[in-house]
């Protein structure tokens, strides 16, 4: 996609429902950088796997200086559920219309999220960007290699 934001480019700021209420990626990036994880589905089998991996290790995150913003197009009923099963203690964002996975790159040909990772700096811009073949998923230790030296 054409105007699928790159690396350097300013990150398309969003306000969206969540799992925690309103998120918004300008405010959050006042308290850190953010990794905006587009995942395919609640409740599946690799999301919930990657997820849970993530909630499993919020140190390696913390130590980044990193947080956590999932995100799909699906509703809130169904985030908060998945979220509360999983104890998921990040937000997990409610995209329904796709607009924002859409302006990331991160929505396939049939209007459903891809699996993608966005890291966005406390400056706005995208610092580092991957995206998976669906049933394919970045660790938290995948993740700390990649952007430690960033």
């Amino acid at each position: 996609m054409a105007n699928t934001p790159a690396v350097g480019d300013r990150a398309p700021d969003f306000t969206l429902p969540s799992t925690q209420g309103p998120v918004s990626l300008k405010k959050a990036l006042g308290d850190g950088a953010v990794l905006l994880v587009f995942y395919p589905g609640d409740d599946t089998p690799v999301c919930t796997k990657q997820l849970c991996n993530y909630r499993d290790n919020l140190s390696v995150f913390a130590d980044l200086g990193v947080q956590i913003i999932a995100i799909n197009h699906q509703g809130e009923d169904s985030h908060r559920r998945f979220a509360a099963k999983h104890e998921l203690p990040f937000p997990v964002v409610a995209d329904t219309g796709g607009a924002v996975c859409r302006q990331y790159g991160a929505l396939n040909f049939l209007g459903m999220a891809k699996r993608a990772l966005v890291l966005v700096g406390t400056d706005g811009r995208i610092k580092w960007r991957r995206t998976d073949f669906p049933i394919f998923h970045q660790t938290a230790a995948d993740i700390r290699k990649a952007v430690a030296g960033l």
